[in-house]
Protein backbone atom coordinates (compact mmCIF):
# COMPACT_ATOMS: atom_id res chain seq x y z
CA UNK A 1 0.00 0.00 0.00
CA UNK A 2 1.35 3.52 -0.86
CA UNK A 3 2.64 5.49 2.35
CA UNK A 4 5.48 8.02 2.56
CA UNK A 5 8.01 5.48 2.60
CA UNK A 6 7.37 5.29 -1.16
CA UNK A 7 7.94 8.51 -2.92
CA UNK A 8 5.76 9.43 -5.79
CA UNK A 9 8.75 9.78 -8.11
CA UNK A 10 9.99 6.29 -7.29
CA UNK A 11 6.72 4.53 -8.16
CA UNK A 12 6.18 6.53 -11.42
CA UNK A 13 9.97 4.71 -12.16
CA UNK A 14 8.93 1.71 -10.95
CA UNK A 15 5.56 1.82 -13.38
CA UNK A 16 7.47 2.92 -16.28
CA UNK A 17 9.94 -0.26 -15.31
CA UNK A 18 7.08 -2.29 -15.97
CA UNK A 19 5.96 -1.10 -19.09
CA UNK A 20 6.23 -3.50 -21.95
CA UNK A 21 8.36 -1.42 -24.19
CA UNK A 22 8.39 -4.12 -27.12
CA UNK A 23 10.89 -5.21 -28.87
CA UNK A 24 12.84 -3.87 -32.42
CA UNK A 25 14.01 -7.20 -34.09
CA UNK A 26 15.23 -5.39 -36.22
CA UNK A 27 17.48 -3.54 -33.88
CA UNK A 28 18.65 -7.32 -32.42
CA UNK A 29 21.57 -9.29 -33.06
CA UNK A 30 21.28 -12.17 -35.11
CA UNK A 31 23.04 -15.58 -34.88
CA UNK A 32 26.50 -14.83 -36.77
CA UNK A 33 26.79 -18.83 -37.22
CA UNK A 34 25.03 -21.97 -35.72
CA UNK A 35 26.72 -23.49 -32.53
CA UNK A 36 28.51 -26.57 -32.64
CA UNK A 37 26.95 -29.56 -33.37
CA UNK A 38 25.83 -29.94 -28.99
CA UNK A 39 26.01 -26.52 -27.97
CA UNK A 40 23.58 -24.14 -26.99
CA UNK A 41 23.20 -20.41 -26.77
CA UNK A 42 21.11 -20.52 -24.15
CA UNK A 43 19.26 -22.54 -21.68
CA UNK A 44 15.76 -21.78 -20.06
CA UNK A 45 14.31 -23.63 -17.52
CA UNK A 46 10.41 -24.58 -17.50
CA UNK A 47 8.45 -24.28 -20.69
CA UNK A 48 5.83 -21.98 -19.08
CA UNK A 49 4.79 -19.02 -21.18
CA UNK A 50 7.66 -17.14 -20.21
CA UNK A 51 10.05 -19.63 -21.05
CA UNK A 52 8.65 -20.26 -24.30
CA UNK A 53 8.47 -16.21 -25.44
CA UNK A 54 12.22 -15.73 -24.65
CA UNK A 55 13.09 -18.78 -26.06
CA UNK A 56 11.21 -18.57 -29.25
CA UNK A 57 12.88 -15.18 -29.13
CA UNK A 58 16.45 -16.25 -29.34
CA UNK A 59 15.31 -18.76 -31.94
CA UNK A 60 14.00 -16.22 -34.25
CA UNK A 61 17.10 -14.41 -34.25
CA UNK A 62 19.11 -17.44 -34.95
CA UNK A 63 20.63 -18.37 -31.69
CA UNK A 64 20.47 -22.25 -30.15
CA UNK A 65 17.98 -22.38 -27.39
CA UNK A 66 17.15 -25.60 -25.29
CA UNK A 67 14.22 -25.44 -22.72
CA UNK A 68 14.20 -28.26 -20.31
CA UNK A 69 10.60 -29.14 -18.79
CA UNK A 70 10.03 -31.53 -15.91
CA UNK A 71 6.27 -31.88 -17.02
CA UNK A 72 5.43 -34.29 -20.63
CA UNK A 73 4.02 -31.37 -22.24
CA UNK A 74 5.47 -27.55 -22.65
CA UNK A 75 2.89 -24.46 -21.33
CA UNK A 76 3.10 -24.14 -17.58
CA UNK A 77 -1.00 -22.74 -16.62
CA UNK A 78 -1.10 -23.20 -20.85
CA UNK A 79 -1.54 -26.64 -20.60
CA UNK A 80 -4.62 -28.97 -21.39
CA UNK A 81 -5.06 -32.51 -20.43
CA UNK A 82 -7.73 -35.77 -21.78
CA UNK A 83 -10.35 -37.73 -19.40
CA UNK A 84 -12.33 -40.53 -21.11
CA UNK A 85 -15.64 -39.30 -22.42
CA UNK A 86 -14.08 -37.46 -25.14
CA UNK A 87 -13.38 -34.23 -22.46
CA UNK A 88 -10.44 -32.16 -23.51
CA UNK A 89 -9.58 -29.94 -20.52
CA UNK A 90 -7.83 -26.70 -20.45
CA UNK A 91 -5.76 -25.95 -16.71
CA UNK A 92 -6.01 -22.67 -16.65
CA UNK A 93 -7.13 -20.23 -19.23
CA UNK A 94 -10.67 -18.57 -19.12
CA UNK A 95 -10.45 -15.78 -21.75
CA UNK A 96 -6.98 -13.90 -22.86
CA UNK A 97 -6.68 -10.33 -25.01
CA UNK A 98 -5.77 -11.30 -28.73
CA UNK A 99 -4.46 -9.08 -31.47
CA UNK A 100 -6.09 -8.61 -34.99
CA UNK A 101 -4.47 -8.79 -38.60
CA UNK A 102 -6.66 -8.74 -41.93
CA UNK A 103 -9.30 -9.09 -39.78
CA UNK A 104 -8.33 -12.09 -37.46
CA UNK A 105 -7.63 -12.44 -34.40
CA UNK A 106 -4.29 -14.73 -34.54
CA UNK A 107 -1.53 -12.34 -33.76
CA UNK A 108 0.71 -13.36 -31.05
CA UNK A 109 2.45 -10.66 -29.27
CA UNK A 110 5.95 -10.39 -30.58
CA UNK A 111 6.01 -13.37 -33.08
CA UNK A 112 3.95 -12.23 -36.11
CA UNK A 113 5.28 -15.29 -37.86
CA UNK A 114 2.83 -17.91 -35.94
CA UNK A 115 -0.45 -17.99 -37.38
CA UNK A 116 -1.60 -21.27 -36.20
CA UNK A 117 -3.78 -20.38 -33.56
CA UNK A 118 -6.91 -18.28 -33.90
CA UNK A 119 -9.02 -16.98 -31.05
CA UNK A 120 -12.80 -16.45 -31.08
CA UNK A 121 -14.66 -14.10 -28.62
CA UNK A 122 -16.43 -14.67 -25.73
CA UNK A 123 -19.93 -14.50 -26.39
CA UNK A 124 -20.32 -11.90 -22.83
CA UNK A 125 -17.38 -10.29 -21.22
CA UNK A 126 -18.17 -11.57 -18.41
CA UNK A 127 -21.45 -12.20 -16.22
CA UNK A 128 -21.05 -11.17 -12.12
CA UNK A 129 -23.86 -12.30 -10.03
CA UNK A 130 -24.32 -10.33 -6.58
CA UNK A 131 -26.98 -11.07 -3.96
CA UNK A 132 -29.53 -8.07 -5.35
CA UNK A 133 -27.48 -7.53 -8.85
CA UNK A 134 -27.12 -9.62 -11.92
CA UNK A 135 -24.95 -7.63 -14.51
CA UNK A 136 -23.79 -9.00 -18.05
CA UNK A 137 -20.71 -6.84 -19.62
CA UNK A 138 -21.03 -6.82 -22.97
CA UNK A 139 -18.42 -7.21 -25.60
CA UNK A 140 -16.48 -4.09 -27.00
CA UNK A 141 -19.12 -2.52 -25.57
CA UNK A 142 -18.52 0.04 -22.75
CA UNK A 143 -20.72 2.61 -23.41
CA UNK A 144 -23.27 -0.09 -22.99
CA UNK A 145 -21.91 -1.62 -19.92
CA UNK A 146 -22.04 2.21 -18.40
CA UNK A 147 -25.72 2.43 -19.26
CA UNK A 148 -26.47 -0.99 -16.99
CA UNK A 149 -24.68 0.74 -14.47
CA UNK A 150 -26.16 4.23 -14.72
CA UNK A 151 -29.24 3.07 -14.34
CA UNK A 152 -29.52 1.01 -11.37
CA UNK A 153 -26.98 3.29 -9.55
CA UNK A 154 -28.18 6.85 -11.01
CA UNK A 155 -27.05 8.74 -7.93
CA UNK A 156 -23.45 7.84 -8.99
CA UNK A 157 -23.49 8.47 -12.34
CA UNK A 158 -20.96 10.96 -12.02
CA UNK A 159 -18.61 8.76 -9.97
CA UNK A 160 -18.94 5.95 -12.58
CA UNK A 161 -18.35 8.23 -15.22
CA UNK A 162 -15.33 10.20 -13.72
CA UNK A 163 -13.92 6.45 -12.64
CA UNK A 164 -14.00 4.84 -16.23
CA UNK A 165 -12.44 7.80 -17.49
CA UNK A 166 -9.87 7.88 -15.00
CA UNK A 167 -9.07 3.85 -16.27
CA UNK A 168 -9.22 4.85 -20.13
CA UNK A 169 -6.84 8.03 -18.94
CA UNK A 170 -4.66 5.35 -17.22
CA UNK A 171 -4.23 3.59 -20.05
CA UNK A 172 -3.89 6.25 -22.52
CA UNK A 173 -1.13 7.67 -20.43
CA UNK A 174 0.59 4.04 -20.41
CA UNK A 175 0.46 3.71 -24.78
CA UNK A 176 1.60 7.31 -24.67
CA UNK A 177 5.02 6.00 -22.51
CA UNK A 178 5.09 2.66 -24.49
CA UNK A 179 5.49 5.15 -27.45
CA UNK A 180 8.30 7.40 -26.16
CA UNK A 181 9.87 4.15 -24.76
CA UNK A 182 9.52 5.31 -21.22
CA UNK A 183 11.45 8.48 -21.91
CA UNK A 184 9.77 11.20 -19.88
CA UNK A 185 10.95 14.52 -18.30
CA UNK A 186 9.86 13.86 -14.62
CA UNK A 187 9.34 17.73 -14.28
CA UNK A 188 6.35 17.67 -17.20
CA UNK A 189 5.01 14.33 -15.93
CA UNK A 190 2.34 15.57 -13.69
CA UNK A 191 0.56 17.27 -17.46
CA UNK A 192 1.77 14.89 -19.91
CA UNK A 193 0.57 12.18 -17.95
CA UNK A 194 -2.03 13.23 -15.38
CA UNK A 195 -4.45 9.83 -15.06
CA UNK A 196 -1.02 8.03 -14.03
CA UNK A 197 0.68 10.81 -12.12
CA UNK A 198 -2.75 11.04 -9.83
CA UNK A 199 -3.22 7.06 -9.94
CA UNK A 200 -0.32 5.45 -10.28
CA UNK A 201 0.53 5.42 -6.72
CA UNK A 202 -2.77 4.41 -5.30
CA UNK A 203 -4.38 0.95 -5.10
CA UNK A 204 -7.14 -0.22 -7.20
CA UNK A 205 -9.27 0.29 -4.02
CA UNK A 206 -8.16 3.96 -3.11
CA UNK A 207 -8.73 4.72 -6.67
CA UNK A 208 -12.20 3.16 -6.43
CA UNK A 209 -12.86 5.05 -3.45
CA UNK A 210 -11.95 8.54 -4.82
CA UNK A 211 -14.87 8.34 -7.30
CA UNK A 212 -17.54 5.50 -5.93
CA UNK A 213 -19.37 6.01 -2.69
CA UNK A 214 -22.25 2.84 -2.80
CA UNK A 215 -19.88 -0.07 -1.28
CA UNK A 216 -22.05 -2.57 -3.92
CA UNK A 217 -20.91 -0.95 -6.47
CA UNK A 218 -17.27 -0.67 -5.75
CA UNK A 219 -17.75 -4.54 -5.25
CA UNK A 220 -19.13 -4.39 -8.51
CA UNK A 221 -16.58 -2.86 -10.18
CA UNK A 222 -14.64 -4.59 -9.07
CA UNK A 223 -15.78 -7.75 -9.67
CA UNK A 224 -12.26 -9.14 -11.84
CA UNK A 225 -10.09 -8.70 -8.58
CA UNK A 226 -9.99 -12.47 -8.45
CA UNK A 227 -8.37 -12.11 -12.33
CA UNK A 228 -5.43 -10.45 -10.87
CA UNK A 229 -4.98 -12.78 -6.88
CA UNK A 230 -5.86 -9.82 -4.65
CA UNK A 231 -8.07 -7.35 -3.28
CA UNK A 232 -8.90 -3.83 -4.17
CA UNK A 233 -7.13 -2.80 -0.97
CA UNK A 234 -4.04 -4.54 -2.05
CA UNK A 235 -3.71 -4.39 -5.60
CA UNK A 236 -2.02 -1.55 -7.71
CA UNK A 237 -4.29 -0.06 -9.18
CA UNK A 238 -2.64 0.25 -12.74
CA UNK A 239 -2.55 -3.64 -12.52
CA UNK A 240 -6.51 -3.38 -12.57
CA UNK A 241 -7.02 -0.19 -14.64
CA UNK A 242 -4.80 -0.82 -17.68
CA UNK A 243 -5.90 -4.60 -18.28
CA UNK A 244 -9.84 -4.11 -17.64
CA UNK A 245 -10.11 -0.57 -19.84
CA UNK A 246 -8.30 -2.41 -22.50
CA UNK A 247 -10.63 -5.11 -22.20
CA UNK A 248 -13.95 -3.26 -21.87
CA UNK A 249 -12.71 -1.76 -25.45
CA UNK A 250 -10.94 -4.74 -26.86
CA UNK A 251 -12.63 -7.60 -25.90
CA UNK A 252 -12.13 -10.94 -24.04
CA UNK A 253 -10.60 -14.20 -26.46
CA UNK A 254 -10.59 -17.83 -26.53
CA UNK A 255 -7.95 -19.54 -28.71
CA UNK A 256 -9.80 -22.28 -30.65
CA UNK A 257 -8.41 -25.58 -29.41
CA UNK A 258 -6.86 -24.87 -25.79
CA UNK A 259 -4.50 -22.90 -24.30
CA UNK A 260 -2.05 -25.69 -25.08
CA UNK A 261 -2.44 -24.47 -28.90
CA UNK A 262 -0.60 -21.62 -27.67
CA UNK A 263 1.96 -23.48 -26.21
CA UNK A 264 2.63 -25.68 -29.13
CA UNK A 265 2.90 -23.43 -31.40
CA UNK A 266 5.54 -21.41 -29.27
CA UNK A 267 7.19 -24.95 -29.42
CA UNK A 268 7.04 -25.92 -32.48
CA UNK A 269 8.48 -22.22 -33.50
CA UNK A 270 11.91 -23.22 -31.62
CA UNK A 271 12.31 -26.61 -32.51
CA UNK A 272 11.47 -25.28 -36.67
CA UNK A 273 14.22 -23.02 -36.26
CA UNK A 274 17.04 -25.08 -34.68
CA UNK A 275 16.16 -25.03 -30.95
CA UNK A 276 14.78 -28.02 -28.66
CA UNK A 277 12.22 -28.13 -26.54
CA UNK A 278 13.25 -30.89 -23.95
CA UNK A 279 10.26 -32.66 -21.89
CA UNK A 280 9.68 -34.84 -19.26
CA UNK A 281 13.23 -33.85 -17.78
CA UNK A 282 13.93 -32.03 -14.55
CA UNK A 283 16.61 -29.38 -13.54
CA UNK A 284 18.40 -30.28 -10.71
CA UNK A 285 21.30 -27.60 -10.25
CA UNK A 286 22.57 -24.55 -11.80
CA UNK A 287 26.21 -24.72 -12.64
CA UNK A 288 27.66 -21.64 -11.05
CA UNK A 289 31.38 -20.67 -11.03
CA UNK A 290 32.53 -17.30 -10.46
CA UNK A 291 29.43 -15.78 -9.67
CA UNK A 292 28.66 -16.52 -13.06
CA UNK A 293 26.00 -19.19 -14.45
CA UNK A 294 27.20 -21.58 -17.38
CA UNK A 295 25.17 -24.18 -17.49
CA UNK A 296 22.62 -26.78 -15.56
CA UNK A 297 22.72 -30.36 -14.68
CA UNK A 298 19.84 -32.01 -15.69
CA UNK A 299 17.52 -35.10 -14.62
CA UNK A 300 18.90 -37.31 -17.03
CA UNK A 301 22.34 -37.02 -15.62
CA UNK A 302 23.64 -34.51 -18.68
CA UNK A 303 25.42 -31.38 -17.94
CA UNK A 304 24.31 -28.78 -20.23
CA UNK A 305 25.88 -25.53 -21.20
CA UNK A 306 25.29 -22.17 -22.81
CA UNK A 307 26.20 -18.60 -22.74
CA UNK A 308 23.63 -17.96 -20.32
CA UNK A 309 20.74 -19.39 -18.42
CA UNK A 310 17.34 -18.19 -18.03
CA UNK A 311 15.06 -19.43 -14.84
CA UNK A 312 10.95 -19.66 -15.93
CA UNK A 313 10.99 -21.64 -12.75
CA UNK A 314 9.84 -19.43 -9.78
CA UNK A 315 12.29 -17.16 -8.67
CA UNK A 316 12.04 -18.63 -5.16
CA UNK A 317 13.00 -22.24 -5.70
CA UNK A 318 15.70 -20.99 -8.40
CA UNK A 319 17.86 -19.40 -5.47
CA UNK A 320 16.76 -21.66 -2.41
CA UNK A 321 16.98 -25.41 -4.41
CA UNK A 322 18.82 -25.14 -7.68
CA UNK A 323 21.99 -23.02 -6.85
CA UNK A 324 24.71 -23.68 -3.82
CA UNK A 325 24.40 -21.16 -1.05
CA UNK A 326 26.11 -18.13 -1.43
CA UNK A 327 26.45 -15.34 1.06
CA UNK A 328 27.06 -12.72 -1.83
CA UNK A 329 23.32 -13.46 -2.42
CA UNK A 330 22.20 -12.50 1.30
CA UNK A 331 20.34 -8.93 0.22
CA UNK A 332 19.37 -10.33 -2.91
CA UNK A 333 17.41 -13.30 -1.05
CA UNK A 334 16.30 -10.48 1.82
CA UNK A 335 14.58 -8.73 -0.22
CA UNK A 336 12.82 -11.86 -2.31
CA UNK A 337 12.00 -12.75 1.26
CA UNK A 338 9.69 -9.84 1.71
CA UNK A 339 7.66 -10.54 -0.65
CA UNK A 340 4.59 -12.98 -0.90
CA UNK A 341 3.21 -15.49 -3.09
CA UNK A 342 0.55 -14.69 -4.78
CA UNK A 343 -2.83 -16.97 -3.95
CA UNK A 344 -2.73 -20.54 -6.21
CA UNK A 345 -6.56 -22.05 -7.21
CA UNK A 346 -8.85 -24.80 -6.26
CA UNK A 347 -10.33 -25.77 -9.19
CA UNK A 348 -12.82 -28.50 -10.00
CA UNK A 349 -13.20 -30.12 -13.68
CA UNK A 350 -16.58 -31.55 -15.00
CA UNK A 351 -17.46 -33.68 -18.00
CA UNK A 352 -20.96 -33.56 -18.45
CA UNK A 353 -22.88 -36.31 -20.01
CA UNK A 354 -25.91 -34.05 -20.77
CA UNK A 355 -25.95 -30.14 -22.10
CA UNK A 356 -27.21 -29.01 -19.15
CA UNK A 357 -26.04 -25.63 -19.94
CA UNK A 358 -28.51 -25.49 -22.88
CA UNK A 359 -31.25 -26.90 -20.60
CA UNK A 360 -30.18 -23.81 -17.91
CA UNK A 361 -30.25 -21.09 -20.37
CA UNK A 362 -26.78 -19.70 -19.97
CA UNK A 363 -26.02 -17.78 -22.08
CA UNK A 364 -22.49 -16.82 -20.73
CA UNK A 365 -18.45 -18.20 -21.00
CA UNK A 366 -17.28 -16.84 -17.47
CA UNK A 367 -19.26 -16.24 -14.33
CA UNK A 368 -18.42 -14.99 -10.84
CA UNK A 369 -20.82 -15.85 -8.25
CA UNK A 370 -20.29 -13.34 -5.34
CA UNK A 371 -22.07 -13.93 -1.94
CA UNK A 372 -21.60 -10.28 -0.85
CA UNK A 373 -20.46 -7.22 -1.67
CA UNK A 374 -16.93 -7.40 0.58
CA UNK A 375 -14.13 -8.47 -1.58
CA UNK A 376 -12.02 -8.07 1.05
CA UNK A 377 -14.11 -10.69 3.05
CA UNK A 378 -13.73 -12.87 -0.07
CA UNK A 379 -9.76 -12.27 -0.24
CA UNK A 380 -9.39 -13.89 3.69
CA UNK A 381 -11.69 -16.67 3.05
CA UNK A 382 -9.47 -17.99 0.01
CA UNK A 383 -6.38 -17.16 1.98
CA UNK A 384 -8.35 -19.31 4.90
CA UNK A 385 -9.66 -21.80 2.04
CA UNK A 386 -12.89 -21.37 4.15
CA UNK A 387 -15.61 -22.92 1.73
CA UNK A 388 -18.56 -21.72 4.14
CA UNK A 389 -20.93 -20.23 1.40
CA UNK A 390 -18.73 -19.71 -1.12
CA UNK A 391 -18.29 -17.36 -3.92
CA UNK A 392 -16.82 -18.97 -7.25
CA UNK A 393 -16.23 -18.35 -11.32
CA UNK A 394 -18.29 -21.11 -13.43
CA UNK A 395 -16.81 -21.47 -16.94
CA UNK A 396 -18.88 -22.97 -19.49
CA UNK A 397 -16.63 -23.73 -22.40
CA UNK A 398 -19.56 -24.82 -24.85
CA UNK A 399 -20.33 -21.06 -24.57
CA UNK A 400 -17.25 -19.96 -26.14
CA UNK A 401 -17.16 -21.50 -29.36
CA UNK A 402 -19.36 -24.75 -31.19
CA UNK A 403 -17.49 -28.53 -30.54
CA UNK A 404 -15.69 -27.89 -27.48
CA UNK A 405 -17.12 -30.88 -25.96
CA UNK A 406 -18.71 -34.18 -27.51
CA UNK A 407 -22.02 -33.68 -29.05
CA UNK A 408 -24.83 -33.60 -26.40
CA UNK A 409 -22.04 -32.86 -23.39
CA UNK A 410 -20.53 -30.24 -21.78
CA UNK A 411 -16.99 -29.23 -19.94
CA UNK A 412 -16.70 -27.06 -17.24
CA UNK A 413 -14.68 -25.75 -14.43
CA UNK A 414 -15.23 -24.05 -11.08
CA UNK A 415 -12.94 -22.29 -9.53
CA UNK A 416 -11.89 -20.38 -6.19
CA UNK A 417 -8.88 -18.83 -5.01
CA UNK A 418 -7.46 -20.55 -2.12
CA UNK A 419 -4.25 -20.15 -0.10
CA UNK A 420 -1.53 -22.89 0.45
CA UNK A 421 -1.55 -22.71 4.08
CA UNK A 422 -4.72 -25.30 4.63
CA UNK A 423 -3.14 -27.96 2.09
CA UNK A 424 0.67 -27.90 4.06
CA UNK A 425 -0.16 -30.40 6.46
CA UNK A 426 -1.07 -32.80 3.48
CA UNK A 427 2.37 -31.91 1.88
CA UNK A 428 4.57 -34.69 3.23
CA UNK A 429 1.88 -37.77 2.69
CA UNK A 430 1.07 -36.53 -0.48
CA UNK A 431 4.59 -36.11 -2.11
CA UNK A 432 5.01 -39.87 -0.85
CA UNK A 433 1.81 -40.89 -2.67
CA UNK A 434 -0.12 -41.39 0.47
CA UNK A 435 -3.16 -39.11 -0.19
CA UNK A 436 -6.09 -40.49 1.78
CA UNK A 437 -6.77 -38.05 4.18
CA UNK A 438 -5.37 -35.67 1.03
CA UNK A 439 -8.44 -36.66 -1.69
CA UNK A 440 -11.25 -37.14 1.14
CA UNK A 441 -10.41 -33.18 2.11
CA UNK A 442 -10.20 -32.30 -1.57
CA UNK A 443 -13.50 -34.37 -2.36
CA UNK A 444 -15.51 -32.84 0.50
CA UNK A 445 -14.30 -28.94 -0.86
CA UNK A 446 -15.13 -30.56 -4.72
CA UNK A 447 -19.04 -31.20 -3.24
CA UNK A 448 -19.56 -27.44 -1.94
CA UNK A 449 -18.41 -26.03 -4.99
CA UNK A 450 -20.37 -28.32 -7.09
CA UNK A 451 -23.73 -27.64 -4.66
CA UNK A 452 -23.31 -24.24 -4.93
CA UNK A 453 -22.74 -23.73 -8.27
CA UNK A 454 -26.02 -26.47 -8.89
CA UNK A 455 -28.25 -24.41 -6.29
CA UNK A 456 -27.43 -21.27 -8.12
CA UNK A 457 -26.87 -21.73 -11.63
CA UNK A 458 -27.25 -25.47 -13.37
CA UNK A 459 -30.11 -27.48 -11.52
CA UNK A 460 -28.91 -31.05 -12.15
CA UNK A 461 -25.34 -30.48 -12.14
CA UNK A 462 -24.74 -33.48 -9.65
CA UNK A 463 -26.46 -36.15 -11.82
CA UNK A 464 -24.84 -34.92 -15.12
CA UNK A 465 -21.66 -35.27 -14.13
CA UNK A 466 -19.70 -38.31 -16.11
CA UNK A 467 -15.79 -36.75 -15.32
CA UNK A 468 -14.33 -35.42 -12.49
CA UNK A 469 -10.86 -33.94 -11.54
CA UNK A 470 -10.70 -31.99 -8.56
CA UNK A 471 -7.21 -29.59 -8.29
CA UNK A 472 -5.89 -27.78 -4.89
CA UNK A 473 -2.56 -26.07 -4.37
CA UNK A 474 -0.72 -28.94 -4.13
CA UNK A 475 -1.59 -29.99 -7.79
CA UNK A 476 -0.54 -26.16 -9.06
CA UNK A 477 2.68 -27.04 -7.26
CA UNK A 478 3.39 -30.36 -8.55
CA UNK A 479 2.81 -29.44 -12.14
CA UNK A 480 4.35 -26.31 -12.47
CA UNK A 481 6.89 -26.57 -9.44
CA UNK A 482 5.91 -22.73 -8.66
CA UNK A 483 6.36 -21.78 -4.87
CA UNK A 484 3.73 -22.31 -3.17
CA UNK A 485 1.15 -23.27 -6.28
CA UNK A 486 1.00 -19.73 -7.19
CA UNK A 487 -0.56 -18.59 -10.33
CA UNK A 488 0.57 -15.38 -10.20
CA UNK A 489 3.93 -14.75 -8.94
CA UNK A 490 4.59 -12.45 -6.26
CA UNK A 491 1.51 -10.02 -5.07
CA UNK A 492 1.51 -7.31 -7.45
CA UNK A 493 1.05 -4.65 -4.52
CA UNK A 494 2.47 -1.52 -4.78
CA UNK A 495 5.48 -2.54 -3.10
CA UNK A 496 6.07 -4.67 -5.62
CA UNK A 497 5.30 -3.39 -8.85
CA UNK A 498 7.70 -2.28 -11.33
CA UNK A 499 11.27 -2.09 -10.32
CA UNK A 500 10.44 -2.88 -7.19
CA UNK A 501 9.93 -6.53 -8.35
CA UNK A 502 12.50 -8.73 -9.19
CA UNK A 503 13.95 -8.09 -12.16
CA UNK A 504 15.03 -10.25 -14.98
CA UNK A 505 18.60 -9.60 -14.37
CA UNK A 506 19.91 -11.38 -10.98
CA UNK A 507 23.07 -11.23 -9.21
CA UNK A 508 24.55 -13.91 -10.81
CA UNK A 509 26.00 -13.18 -14.61
CA UNK A 510 24.36 -14.75 -17.06
CA UNK A 511 21.37 -15.72 -14.71
CA UNK A 512 18.14 -14.38 -16.02
CA UNK A 513 14.49 -14.30 -14.71
CA UNK A 514 11.32 -15.24 -17.63
CA UNK A 515 8.15 -15.38 -15.95
CA UNK A 516 5.35 -13.79 -13.56
CA UNK A 517 8.20 -13.50 -10.69
CA UNK A 518 9.44 -11.07 -12.61
CA UNK A 519 8.90 -7.56 -14.41
CA UNK A 520 5.69 -6.99 -15.46
CA UNK A 521 3.91 -9.63 -13.47
CA UNK A 522 1.16 -12.53 -13.42
CA UNK A 523 -1.43 -13.45 -16.38
CA UNK A 524 -0.77 -14.96 -19.93
CA UNK A 525 -0.42 -11.20 -21.82
CA UNK A 526 2.25 -10.58 -19.21
CA UNK A 527 4.53 -13.63 -18.41
CA UNK A 528 4.55 -13.50 -22.43
CA UNK A 529 5.93 -10.03 -22.36
CA UNK A 530 8.43 -10.67 -19.50
CA UNK A 531 10.02 -13.93 -21.91
CA UNK A 532 10.76 -10.81 -24.88
CA UNK A 533 12.07 -8.56 -22.48
CA UNK A 534 14.13 -11.33 -20.72
CA UNK A 535 15.97 -11.49 -24.29
CA UNK A 536 16.44 -7.80 -24.72
CA UNK A 537 18.14 -7.69 -21.50
CA UNK A 538 20.27 -10.76 -22.28
CA UNK A 539 20.60 -8.85 -25.70
CA UNK A 540 22.07 -5.71 -23.93
CA UNK A 541 24.98 -7.31 -21.64
CA UNK A 542 25.67 -10.25 -24.68
CA UNK A 543 28.63 -9.24 -26.24
CA UNK A 544 27.44 -10.87 -30.05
Amino acid sequence: MFTESIPRRDLIKSILAALPLGLSWEAMPVAAQDAPSGEFDAIVIGAGLGGLSCAAAFARQGFKPLVIEKHDKPGGYATAFRRPGGFLFDVSLHATGADERNGIRNLIPGFPEIESVEFTPLPYLYRAIFPEHDIRVPQKDLAGYLDTLYSKFPDEKDGIKALFDDMNGVASDIRKLIIAQGKVDFSRFPTEFPHLFQSGTRTWGQMVDARIHDSKLKAIVSALWAHFGLPPSKLASFYYAMPIASMMTSGAYYPKGRSQNISDALAKFIDDRGGKVLLNTRVDRILVKDHAAYGVVASDEREYKAKVVVSNANAYDTFHKLMEPDDTLSEYLAKMDRFSASLSTFQVFLGLKKDIVKAAKLPDAETFFETGYDPERSYKAAVEADLTNPGFGLMAYDNVFKGYSPQGKNTLSLITLQGYDHWKPFEKDYESGDKTAYIAEKERMAAILIKQAERTLLPGLSKAIEVKEVATPLTNHRYTGNYRGAIYGWDQTLDNAGMRRLPQTTPIRNLYLAGAWTNPGGGYAAVMMSGLQCFGEVMKNWKV
